[in-house]
Parts: C-alpha cells; structure tokens; sequence
C-alpha cells in the first residue's frame, strides 16, 4: 500500500471515529436536553398523550382534561371555575407552558415524576398514571374573597395561623385558564396586552407599599427592642413631626387625633403618622429591618409551594428615609402574604408557621407521596408578652378606631388599616389596605388575613383601608370562620 492510499485509510478511519464519538455525545447526552426542551413538540405530545392528574381543593377538583377532537395532541387542560381558582392553580397550556400550581408539579401531573413509577415502570420506561394535588384552598373562603373584591383591581389572602395553611389565594381581575390551554394566541394576545394584567397574581407577586400596615412590624421592634415597654405607655412623639434632616413636616390623616406622645395603642388606633416615623428613627433602619426580615421581608425563597416575590424592606437610608418607612412607604414594598404572615404570626402568640398551600401530592392511586401538613415548620418572631399586646391594640383599632368596618358578630378581631401612597408625590389614587385576625368566640378557631385594593370606582376622597379592604376581609374571616 503506498503511502498516499495509507494516509487517507488513517484520515477516513479518524473521521469514522470523530462521527462516532459525536454520534454517542448526542444520543446519550445532548439526547436528554433535546427531549426536556420546553419547545421539542415530542414532549408536548407525550405531556397530553393521556389526562393530567388534578388539583384538588375541599370541595373537589378545580382542573380536569377534555379529548380533542384535532391534530396530534390528544387531550386538553380544562378547569372548573377557572377565574375563581386562576391564582392558586395558574395555567397548563400546550403552547404557553405551565404556571404557578400547574407549572410547579407539572412531573407529577403529567406521570414522569420518578416516584409515581414502579420498579417494572422504570424497567421498561412505561409511563406512571398522573398523581394530583391536594391544597389547602378553602373553597368557601376562596369563593367570599373574588365576589367581595368583585370588579376591584386587588388581591387578598387568608392563613390558619395555628397550621400555616392557606385558605385563599385570589388575585383581581383574573382570567380563565381553559382559554389558554390550546394555545390560543388571539387570547394569549388580549391578556398579555391588557393593561390591567389578570394573569398577574398580586396577592404573591405584587409587592405594593404597605402603607400603614406596616406600623405593626415597627411597633413590634419597639416593643421587642424595650424602646417601648407597653402598648400603653406614652411615646415622646411631638405632632406634627418634622423629618429629620428637612423642613418636611409629617402629617396625620385625622388633624384632632390625639397623636402627640400617643401611646402605640391610640397611635394604631388613630393611625398617627407622626408616633411610628420617629419610632423608626429612633430605632434605627438596622432595627426595623430586623425585625422584617423576622417576619418574611426580603426573603427571596418564599415558596408556598409557588416562588412569591420578595417584600421589601430597604438599606442605606437616612433618617428621613428611615422614617418614612416606619409608616410603609418610601421604598417599603410588601405583598398581601407578607402582610398576611404578619397578622398570623402575632394571632399565634409570636410564632409564625411556614406558610404553604399544599397539604399532600399524591400518586394515581391517592397513596400520599409527601404531606406537607406534617412539619409545616415555624419560628418565633416575637414574645408571646409582645404578640399578646399587639393582639390587644388591633382590637382597639376594629372596636374603636379606623378599622370599625371589620366588625364580626361573635368574633374576636384585631386588624390595621393602611392607605398607602402611590406614583410621585401621590399623584395617583392610593392604595388600601386591610391585615387582621379573627377569632371565634364559641370555637376558638382562627384566621389571618390581607386585602390590598390597587383601584376601585370609588372617588380619590373615599379610597381608605376600613372602606374598601375591611370588607372584603370581614367577608373571609365570616366565611372561614363560620360553624
């Protein structure tokens, strides 16, 4: 063999080489990736080649599948009171992916987690029936939040402070998932485009200012920090108060309200604007923040199981800044969670439990593959002597101050009142806010709740918590306390 013939035999068989070893690279390591990818239509008809497993709240399934009756994906994702449900289970659509509950446990829904199969399964690749999900949604509770905010653009979630299990999650206006689950664009289109934006869920991704809701967290740090030593000692704060560092003066939304040197439970009570800024300066934003970060504030893994975007409380700040943010604004942000957290955790005599809406998965034959009721987790934000008082403060608040609108007949309730200010120098229509707890007279048992309404038909003058969010948080501490 010459040497010409010999050098291009060695170049071929090292070409051959090269194709094999790629030939092996993409089968059995690029194989994986192109199978998983989000836009391999294999997957898509694997995904709906058989109905999907199903969320489930008290009353029953709130999801189901629908044969098509075209193309090559068999089945479609179909939901049972859609709008209702839209910010607990998100959407499942053959196009657009999934979301929220839907995206979340979307293996165990569609049958290709690994622990819905059996060993024969994983032998011969056979895919598992679908497992569903169990929440902790309370139909009732879900049901009297959406018709209470009703045409409002808002948000409100309700929490069993004794478990940490979510009652309701509801976000307005919303969207019905079943229009997106064939990947219809002209819907895909409306509903992306609109400025009202249904498909956001703002009761855990809207992180809105507090307003004065927020003064319970700051209240808290004064009483745990011993600035204060009760609910009912007079605080040295002059009326007005001036920022510190400015010829800003800080005003109360009630002029004859008794806020100079008012105690914490008159200034919960009148809202007093001028009590909790200078607290906050006089704790100092290294204080303050700790004591969000205590109840949730920028935590950036809250997951309910749903990853719910941070609330805020922010850093480098002067001490006019600093106390702006002791009545929820400057860069203060917070979702109704966050503000729902903290009304639970001092309803639970200063403990928090991890909050979560999911109570079991399970597999096709409804054995429990994880509860997450079991050890839901919990930590102590504050004393029990601190949440005892600040229980007792927002009560004065419902009976006597500016939350009188969350009156429940054989209900124990504490709450606080927020209108927070919104666009540069409050140039739009503010936000209201509601957060309180309930507590059954003739059964003890409790709720927590949070209502944020961002826009309403109601004039710029009447736009206040105990007007528009207390009602709407009577309704569901009513209904989740009924019986």
């Amino acid at each position: 063999m010459n040497r010409t013939i010999r050098r291009a035999a060695v170049f071929t068989l090292l070409l051959v080489f090269t194709l094999l070893v790629r030939a092996t690279w993409v089968q059995f390591y690029d194989g994986k990736a192109l199978a998983d990818d989000k836009d391999n239509r294999r997957r898509a008809i694997e995904t709906y080649a058989q109905p999907l497993g199903n969320i489930i709240v008290a009353g029953g399934s709130i999801t189901g599948s629908a044969r098509t009756t075209s193309g090559d994906l068999k089945y479609e994702r179909t939901y049972k009171d859609g709008r209702l449900y839209a910010a607990v289970t998100g959407y499942s659509s053959q196009v657009y992916g999934a979301t929220q509950l839907e995206g979340v446990y979307q293996d165990l829904l569609n049958g290709t987690d690994n622990r819905l199969k059996s060993p024969l399964d994983t032998i011969t690749g056979k895919r598992a029936a679908p497992g569903d999900v169990i929440t902790t949604i309370d139909p009732d509770v879900q049901k009297a939040a959406y018709d209470a905010l009703g045409d409002k653009k808002g948000a409100a979630v309700a929490i069993d402070p004794a478990t940490g299990r979510i009652l309701a999650v509801v976000s307005t206006p919303s969207y019905d998932p079943t229009a997106l689950s064939s990947g219809n664009g002209k819907v895909w289109q409306q509903l992306t485009r609109d400025p009202a934006k249904p498909m956001t869920n703002r009761a855990l991704r809207q992180p809105l200012p507090p307003g004065s809701t927020f003064k319970l967290v700051v209240a808290a740090a004064a009483l745990e920090d011993g600035l204060y030593s009760s609910v009912d000692e007079p605080t040295r704060s002059p009326d007005p108060y001036t920022l510190p560092g400015t010829t800003r003066v800080l005003t109360n939304e009630n002029p004859g309200a008794p806020c100079r040197n008012a105690t914490i439970r008159t200034a919960l009570r009148y809202s007093c604007n001028n009590v909790f800024a200078k607290m906050a300066v006089d704790l100092g934003q290294d204080k303050v923040k700790a004591m969000a970060g205590k109840f949730g504030f920028n935590d950036r893994s809250q997951d309910v199981p749903v990853r719910a975007y941070p609330s805020v409380y922010p850093s480098g700040m002067d001490q006019a800044q600093t106390a702006l943010t002791g009545i929820g604004q400057f860069d203060v942000t917070a979702t109704p969670l966050q503000m729902a957290m903290v009304s639970a955790a001092i309803a639970d005599n200063g403990e928090l439990v991890s909050p979560h809406m999911v109570a079991q998965i399970s597999d096709g034959d409804g054995n429990v593959l994880q509860n997450h009721d079991d050890h839901p987790g919990s930590k102590r934000i504050v004393s029990s002597s601190t949440a005892a008082q600040l229980q007792s403060a927002m009560r004065t608040v419902v009976e006597q101050g500016t939350g009188t609108n969350a009156r429940l007949s054989g209900v124990t309730v504490g709450g606080k009142t927020g209108t927070a200010q919104h666009g540069e120098n409050n140039s739009q229509v503010p936000y209201a806010w509601f957060t309180s707890y309930g507590k059954s007279d003739a059964t003890g048992k409790e709720v927590a709740v949070a209502v944020v309404v961002e826009q309403s038909d109601a004039a710029r003058s009447e736009v206040s918590g105990n007007g528009l969010a207390a009602p709407v948080a009577r309704a569901m501490m009513r209904s989740a306390l009924r019986g």
